[in-house]
């Protein structure tokens, strides 16, 4: 892959899901380092015990840099609330310009929970969050986005074919050590928020909105660090939250996105093979 230029994202305004800590906090805070007014979703207002990071904090860190910033406590699983976030978005900021569907279904005891003990609720609640609320927002927003001009969405996915590019996908691991990755839920979900991309991207390419799917890998987020601990796990093949946070700016910044639509990359080696450093802000390639 070459490196496009980038378009300067001041004053452009991004929804982030999931923005309360981890990936979505760390994108957040890049988007704002380049000037984005930044839309910070998220159901964690008061702190939890289990984990840190609330959309208050998060909101606090980018006033402190000067940045422009809202936040709002959204459950991804209610089409209310959705409906609410974008109409905040529009009433603070004018409009939208870019989406990220960050937020996914990982925590409490989905993630070690097996096909056979999964509950229906459970299998519900994942594509709710994974899969319908992404489709819900896309369709509230592509309005918007079109009459601005164009836009952009960003889905944060998980590996799959096109991620490895070989003939056929490695097989699924059952667990690393005794940390379980058997999570049908996730995988499914995340599969099918993958095609939703492959099959939006050519219609939504007419009206200049260009979907692009990222594949962040093993990061080193605090959910991942806290099961990393509890399985005795070596975490140091993790990458940095800085990482995927850095790529989902350069596909909402990249200056033509007609060539990544539609696809899934991999956060990491997409930056390896195109040269980007995390911490590296400039609107064009070095």
């Amino acid at each position: 892959m070459q490196r496009q230029l980038e378009n300067d994202l001041t004053g452009k305004v991004v929804i982030i899901t999931g923005a309360s800590r981890g990936m979505g906090k760390e994108a957040a805070l890049c988007f704002a380092r380049r000037g984005a007014k930044v839309v910070l979703a998220a159901r964690t207002v008061e702190p939890d015990d289990a984990l840190p990071g609330t959309l208050g904090e998060a909101l606090r860190q980018i006033e402190a840099m000067g940045g422009q910033a809202i936040a709002v406590a959204t459950d991804l699983a209610r089409a209310a609330d959705l409906k609410a976030l974008v109409a905040t978005t529009v009433e603070r900021f004018g409009g939208v310009d870019i989406l990220v569907n960050n937020a996914a279904a990982t925590t409490d005891h989905i993630w070690n929970t097996r096909f056979l003990d999964l509950s229906r609720e459970d299998w519900l609640y994942q594509f709710d969050v994974n899969v319908h609320a992404p489709f819900t927002l896309t369709q509230l927003v592509v309005p918007i986005m079109e009459a601005r001009g164009g836009g952009r969405i960003i889905n944060l996915s998980t590996g799959s074919g096109e991620v490895f590019r070989q003939p056929e996908e490695p097989r699924k691991l059952d667990a690393v050590g005794g940390f379980s990755l058997a999570v049908p839920g996730y995988y499914s979900s995340k599969r099918a928020l993958d095609r939703l991309g492959n099959c939006l991207a050519p219609e939504l390419a007419q009206k200049n909105i260009f979907v692009i799917g990222l594949h962040p890998g093993l990061v080193a987020t605090e959910l991942v660090a806290i099961r990393v601990k509890e399985a005795g796990l070596d975490d140091s093949v993790a990458v940095a939250m800085a990482v995927p946070a850095r790529m989902m700016v350069y596909f909402a910044a990249c200056a033509d996105p007609r060539e990544y639509t539609g696809r899934l990359f991999w956060a990491e080696r997409e930056m390896a093979e195109m040269g980007i450093e995390a911490d590296d802000l400039a609107p064009s390639p070095a």
